[in-house]
């Protein structure tokens, strides 16, 4: 039997290639994805070799995808806590058609009210809920959320129910700034207009965000915050800062000031036990499935395609070449079965 899976043959090219299923050995299962979902800033910056990426490093070819749900369709020897037709989130999988994983890295979808289309974002989602927790915001305070990708989206959300007040949100983008109102923000700016740090500042009372997170990975918008950011404020660097082109004065913005700046790259998770601002992967996986379960996280307005992976070579040539993608992508694995 042939799966398919998706790979980067070379700068900018996208093939969808076969591959033999293989069937699990003992204490694996072989999950069948039903849809796996684009992180399109990662996955644009490997497609185009940017610098800090794993094509960059390593070269091609590359297999993208980290981002889905499916059902286990086999079980090996000794595994005990799945069964055949249960619904799992597959992290690190890539976007392929069959996932071989150890049941001990296994996440099932426990409440039959949680759509799989909806749980597949668990993996991305949960990179916003590490940026958030990160910053150990304190109800009341007042956050910024710069970038309004996938995961800027899900930061507002969680940053919300997490107590800020108020959430702003700041992107490029008026249809995306259009959605985060709709999604909880309180407030919704373009980062090109000349007095959008006056306006971050004025809404807080001339204080500026107690608290920012970073998810647009430019160095220009790392800049902005710290010129609008609170006294002793902290800034969690979520989104992945591939080039350091924009010199910043440390001295006078964070020194200073007394700022923090926390990475929050998925690396620097609690492995085995979630604590206080670092949970697990796992961890924050369940409380995502369990937000969307109980109707306080929306994932749906967020989708703008699903798609048959037999699209994958177009659609990742408009993420390479194009300013304005659509937010969230899916390939539906269903479509080539």
């Amino acid at each position: 039997m042939k799966g398919r899976y998706i790979e980067f043959e070379s700068i900018g090219k996208t093939v969808l290639k076969e591959y033999d299923i293989p069937q699990p050995q003992a204490g694996k299962v072989l999950i069948e994805n039903e849809y796996t979902v684009i992180s399109a800033g990662t996955e644009r910056a490997n497609l185009i070799q940017l610098p800090n990426t794993g094509t960059y490093e390593n070269g091609f070819p590359h297999r993208p995808g980290y981002c889905g749900a499916g059902r286990v369709c086999a079980i090996g020897d000794g595994v005990e806590n799945l069964k055949i037709g249960d619904r799992v989130v597959v992290n690190w999988g890539g976007h392929k058609s069959h996932t071989i994983k150890g049941a001990s890295q296994i996440v099932k979808i426990e409440d039959d009210s949680v759509d799989l289309l909806d749980a597949a974002f668990a993996p991305i989602a949960a990179f916003a809920f590490l940026g958030v927790r990160k910053l150990k915001i304190e109800i009341g305070e007042s956050a910024m959320i710069t970038g309004q990708g996938l995961l800027g989206v899900f930061a507002l959300q969680i940053a919300a129910l997490s107590g800020a007040i108020p959430v702003m949100v700041s992107d490029f983008d008026a249809t995306r700034r259009e959605l985060a109102l709709k999604l909880g923000a309180t407030y919704a700016f373009s980062p090109v207009d000349k007095d959008f740090v006056e306006k971050a500042k004025e809404v807080t009372g001339g204080e500026g965000p107690n608290v920012v997170v970073e998810v647009s990975g430019s160095a220009t918008a790392l800049r902005q915050a710290l010129e609008y950011i609170a006294w002793e404020g902290r800034i969690s660097l979520l989104g992945c800062t591939r080039i350091s082109d924009v010199p910043i004065d440390f001295y006078k913005y964070v020194h200073k000031r007394g700022i923090s700046l926390i990475g929050a790259h998925t690396f620097t998770r609690a492995k085995w036990e979630s604590s206080t601002g670092r949970w697990t992967e796992h961890d924050d996986y369940r409380t995502f499935l369990k937000l969307i379960a109980a109707k306080k996280i929306k994932v749906q307005p967020i989708i703008s395609e699903v798609i048959s992976p037999e699209e994958a070579p177009k659609v990742y040539k408009r993420l390479a070449e194009e300013e304005k993608v659509p937010l969230g992508i899916v390939f539906d694995w269903k479509k080539i079965r």
